[in-house]
């Protein structure tokens, strides 16, 4: 951690409700669409798998999302805590996007985090895989940015 850069609580480790706040932080992040915004949850040499593809600091995080939020358009994210111990944490996550031909699709997966004693990411393992819906098949309606707080949950749309 740079001596410049300010903890992000809650830190580990973790228990039920402060896993469960780091989750929806994460997701209010990612729901931004802000590459930079979001890359500043990670350590300066945050190690990533996402999908096939691995990367490792903030810069390549940046670069990364970037390419994503380029190619995955109108982006909405649900994540939900799954499991947690001491400084780990396990997500399911569903997201709806459609690509520039105006194709929708729902990407289900699965993250594992490791933060350090600060509350940065250090390490993102995610799994992920890409369904073709239809238009009518989109379930997450709300405007872009944050998912609202009365929004059903992924559990509760049955995902």
């Amino acid at each position: 951690m740079s001596i410049t850069e300010n903890p992000r609580p809650p830190f580990p480790p973790f228990d039920a409700d402060t896993a469960a706040q780091k989750v929806r932080m994460a997701e209010d992040a990612w729901n931004s669409r802000d590459p930079e915004l979001v890359s500043l949850a990670y350590t300066p040499d945050s190690v990533w798998r996402n999908r096939a593809e691995f990367l490792s600091g903030r810069e390549a995080i940046v670069q990364f999302l970037t390419r994503k939020w380029d190619k995955e358009l109108d982006y909405r994210l649900i994540k939900e805590l799954w499991a947690f111990h001491g400084n780990r944490i396990a997500v399911r996550f569903a997201y709806e996007w459609h690509d520039d031909s105006g194709h929708w699709f729902r990407s289900y997966g699965n993250e594992n985090w490791e933060f350090d004693g600060y509350g940065f990411m250090r390490r993102r393992i995610a799994s992920i895989n890409d369904l073709p819906i239809q238009a009518s098949d989109r379930k997450y309606h709300w405007p872009l940015g944050r998912r609202p707080d009365d929004h059903p949950t992924l559990s509760e749309l049955g995902l």
